[in-house]
């Protein structure tokens, strides 16, 4: 949705403290809940609603929140400052009540960079990994002694348990997860940058791959002077990102952002020169050459050459900010992962189940990769829900590709989120551009898939529910089918992968 200037400036000089009464609709969402948490951090008064009841609506309301299930123009009665992310349409009752009221209206995203002022901003962009970079930096930190600010859109696991991914420290850094997907990255002033990689994506909202991009470049020119640039010497998009920018500031005589590149790429600044998956408690390790020619050791307790492309970034952030290498190197083994981010949901009869967030075809694809690099002979059984109408269509034959890695995979119905039905577009979209032979299955929904996925696991395999809308719903339904196998459904008669 698109904020009218009025509302930007409503709070500009109001300190967070005293917005009084903060309502959030869909207080239940990823990046809202972190909002809410980061307000009752700071004392304010939180209420809000959602459209259906969740674990994160009830520890929001333990925290100290006033939680409604069902929106309702009533609730915003005595509510000071009302928020809202771009998924609230303006027929909501209660964003349409806060409208005729002349209540301040606030983004998420504007919420988020009042939340930061004060801090040195560390903002995490990119079409993929931004979640996992920016948590991988925060729980570094936290080992190095830190206690930074957090806002991340999942919880956040540590050796001492899971963290939310909202958190307000008492140290000046704040570490935050800067999305892209509306523009409203472009609200935030970072002290330091990552931008993971930039491929297109939410082409619903931004229409073509040139406007995408530029919006990257945008978001970059926020950078703060003196600001650091952390991006990819591997990833096209983020390499015409940093000519643009050099090219730029030539033409004007200003002095760029600096820019530290990470990858696999011989002129990367922090190189990735090997990995190796050893085990014993260690998922990935990687040797990375710095900026100065000194030789470290990352040990990752997340697999995937992904998740070694994420936790390079994270190290040039953290040397930057002026820790040894090899002690930020070592702070980087305290993560072991993020919610629904290659998340053990359990493990029966020798059977695991994983969930993750993977919604785009090359996101798929690293988390097929790296889960078939890790469970030797078993089979990969993914059960995958389309995100978006507009993403299933555009991707269709990438996402056939990128399901093609595993041994079966079971589609069901798109969650359409934001936008609207479409008979036209769905899984079979998807299946149709797959290769003859392929191991791709539409099933009626999820559970039914969740139903056929245990049918079909043996000891060894791994059942990966993967999508960014509910399909994480099913898992203790899969957990269940696995548990009393005499219940199972007859096979279907092509049921084998």
């Amino acid at each position: 949705m698109s904020m009218p200037d009025a509302t930007a400036s409503a709070t500009d000089s109001i300190a967070v403290e005293q917005w009084g009464r903060a309502h959030l609709i869909a207080i239940g969402g990823a990046g809202m809940s972190v909002i809410a948490q980061l307000l009752l951090d700071r004392s304010v008064p939180v209420q809000g609603s959602d459209r259906d009841d969740s674990a994160t609506l009830r520890a929001l309301e333990q925290a100290g929140a006033r939680v409604w299930v069902g929106h309702d123009a009533a609730h915003v009665t005595d509510a000071d400052v009302v928020i809202v992310s771009s998924a609230i349409k303006e027929d909501n009752p209660e964003l349409a009540a806060a409208r005729r009221a002349g209540k301040t209206v606030l983004h998420r995203s504007q919420a988020l960079a009042a939340l930061s002022e004060g801090n040195s901003l560390i903002a995490v962009a990119g079409a993929h990994g931004k979640t996992t970079t920016s948590a991988m930096i925060a729980v570094a930190l936290r080992a190095l002694g830190r206690d930074p600010s957090i806002a991340v859109g999942s919880t956040i696991q540590t050796p001492h348990g899971a963290i939310p991914g909202g958190h307000a420290g008492q140290d000046p850094l704040m570490v935050i997860e800067a999305d892209e997907s509306d523009g409203s990255f472009l609200n935030y002033r970072p002290t330091v940058a990552v931008v993971t990689n930039i491929e297109p994506d939410h082409l619903d909202h931004y229409r073509t791959v040139t406007e995408f991009e530029q919006a990257f470049s945008d978001f970059a020119r926020q950078i703060t002077a003196s600001g650091l640039l952390v991006t990819s010497a591997d990833d096209p998009g983020t390499r015409r990102l940093t000519a643009q920018l050099k090219s730029e500031h030539s033409a004007t005589d200003q002095a760029p952002p600096r820019v530290v590149t990470f990858g696999r790429a011989e002129n990367a600044d922090y190189r990735i020169q090997d990995t190796a998956m050893p085990g014993e408690g260690c998922l990935c390790e990687a040797t990375i050459r710095t900026d100065t020619g000194q030789t470290v050791r990352l040990r990752l307790q997340v697999p995937g050459i992904h998740n070694v492309l994420n936790a390079t970034a994270a190290l040039a952030v953290l040397v930057d900010l002026g820790f040894d290498p090899a002690a930020a190197a070592r702070s980087l083994g305290a993560f072991t992962g993020t919610g629904r981010r290659f998340d053990l949901r359990g493990e029966v009869d020798g059977i695991r189940v994983i969930d993750d967030y993977a919604h785009h075809p090359t996101e798929v694809a690293a988390l097929l990769t790296a889960t078939k690099a890790i469970i030797g002979s078993g089979r990969v059984i993914a059960v995958f829900q389309p995100h978006l109408y507009s993403r299933t269509q555009t991707f269709a034959a990438e996402f056939a590709q990128a399901l093609q890695l595993a041994d079966a995979a079971l589609l069901c119905d798109v969650y359409a989120a934001r936008e609207n039905y479409r008979e036209d577009v769905g899984p079979q979209t998807i299946v149709a551009a797959a290769s003859d032979g392929a191991v791709l299955r539409v099933v009626a929904d999820k559970h039914e898939a969740g139903r056929q996925a245990a049918f079909l696991a043996e000891p060894g395999d791994v059942i990966v529910l993967i999508g960014a809308g509910d399909i994480t719903t099913i898992g203790d339904e899969v957990i269940d089918q696995l548990t009393s196998r005499w219940l199972k459904p007859d096979a279907p008669a092509e049921s084998s992968p």
